[in-house]
């Protein structure tokens, strides 16, 4: 059931790991796609907007929720490609008390101020209730989201990309399901979206948990392993926090742009929100290969395999700039089609005319979003998390810029480019780290090899 991603070619490897988490990814975003359809044909916009307006709170609350677990995963991985099972079973027990503690923290927080953040956004009024009943829901479910993260992330850690895969696609039909069933036959409205996200959510945790527990020895823990470790802790936290932050911190900028859009009016708001989950499924290829070069840098790294980095960064980006091309493709030949599945009736026309708008100015800079998502998650991968907050701070600029300088003077396009300046922003500090990272890697290990050959000729 495990994967070595340090002996073969890189390009055969990546693709044969990317496919399964792009497969996961597409049904992931399926059932983010319908909850916002029928919420928009059934519900309207108003209700729209209101789960658009919740939209970087809950990136913010969520993505830093997703980074501490994949940086949980990167030990993991490192020990596995070093063929220590012990020591990689601690960081797995480990890794389950601190997402405890977290989730349950995070998930008191985010209910209970739940109304003031949404106020210091500056949601719409006319959809405030409706931001405010989805989205107490999806903050309440926390402790789903990290069970699902977690243990996918240890699954994917050892090389398995496809296990998760089967039980997100269960998931997504299960979520879809929900859906028709709490808003179309019980009419919960958007309370029944986000319910049934949660749920799925957790069933998908729970279906991996017992999958680990009967087909997965390598990761079964014994009482001395479950042992609560300041040392693998304070390790963990050294890969997680700083995965997470870079997230919440990329999602700050996030909340201003959102809070600028969110003054341009609902339509504006359920437009952008359209656009969007158009956009999370064109974009799903280059989570994939992200999530596919933190695994590949953390085996290859935990191998001592520093030569095989560079053959991956370069294989996994011509990947991402071919597909550049086929989205952007998509998006101007059948992007009004997608979006006007979200809509019917009154204000429908103007809202995909915008949309549309949005989606093409974002599509356009793919490939520069391309080298974000392989640069940054090989450079977690190698070990070098701290890294990704200073990328996350360079977002976070770019899209306050956005927000307070560009939506003012141009409105709905400005707001449309503030993804586009956080990758370019991103890149430039990327893209040198990653040389510089790799380097310290080489020298460290020149360093230590030259080290044991004099002791060993001390001895002789």
């Amino acid at each position: 059931m495990t994967k070595d991603l340090t002996k073969g070619s890189p390009v055969r490897l990546i693709l044969g790991f990317a496919i399964p988490l792009l497969a996961g990814m597409l049904f992931q975003q399926l059932y983010s796609f319908v909850d916002t359809m029928i919420v928009g044909r059934f519900l309207g916009v108003t209700a729209l907007a209101g789960v658009g307006a919740t939209g970087s709170i809950n990136f913010l609350v969520l993505g830093f929720c997703m980074g501490i677990c994949s940086g949980f995963a990167i030990p993991v991985a490192q020990r596995f490609g070093a063929h220590e099972e012990s020591r990689m079973r601690e960081f797995v027990a480990n890794g389950a008390w601190l997402a405890i503690g977290f989730s349950v923290v995070i998930t008191v927080f985010t209910v209970v101020y739940c109304r003031d953040i949404l106020t210091l956004m500056n949601t719409p009024k006319d959809c405030f209730e409706e931001a405010y009943r989805y989205i107490v829901v999806i903050f309440a479910g926390i402790p789903c989201t990290f069970l699902y993260n977690l243990l996918s992330g240890y699954l994917r850690s050892l090389g398995d990309s496809k296990t998760p895969l089967f039980f997100l696609i269960l998931s997504s039909v299960l979520n879809v399901a929900l859906d028709l069933l709490l808003i179309l036959v019980f009419h919960m409205g958007v309370l029944g979206a986000s319910l049934a996200t949660v749920i799925s959510q957790g069933v998908s945790g729970l279906l991996c948990l017992l999958w680990i527990a009967v087909r997965f020895p390598i990761l079964h823990i014994t009482r001395e392993e479950w042992r609560v470790q300041g040392k693998r802790m304070t390790e963990l936290c050294a890969y997680g926090v700083p995965m997470g932050l870079q997230y919440s911190i990329t999602a700050i900028g996030s909340v201003i742009l959102q809070v600028a859009v969110n003054s341009l009016g609902s339509v504006a708001v359920a437009a952008a929100t359209a656009g969007s989950k158009v956009l999370g499924f064109l974009a799903c290829p280059f989570d994939a290969l992200g999530s596919t070069m933190a695994t590949y840098g953390a085996q290859n790294v935990g191998a001592s395999r520093y030569d095989r980095l560079n053959r991956g960064v370069f294989a996994a980006s011509m990947m991402g700039f071919a597909y550049s091309v086929l989205a952007f493709a998509v998006t101007w030949f059948f992007g009004t089609e997608l979006v006007s599945l979200f809509v019917s009736g009154e204000g429908g026309a103007e809202l995909i005319e915008l949309a549309q708008q949005y989606m093409l100015v974002v599509v356009l800079f793919y490939p520069l979003l391309t080298l974000v998502n392989v640069v940054r998650f090989m450079i977690q991968g190698m070990g070098f998390s701290a890294f990704a907050i200073i990328a996350g701070v360079m977002e976070m600029i770019a899209r306050s810029l956005a927000g307070i300088v560009l939506v003012p003077v141009w409105g709905f396009i400005g707001a449309a480019l503030g993804g586009p300046l956080a990758w370019v922003f991103a890149d430039l500090f990327l893209v040198p780290a990653y040389f510089r990272c790799r380097r310290h890697l080489m020298s460290t290990a020149h360093h230590v090899h030259v080290t044991s050959g004099e002791e060993g000729a001390v001895q002789r």
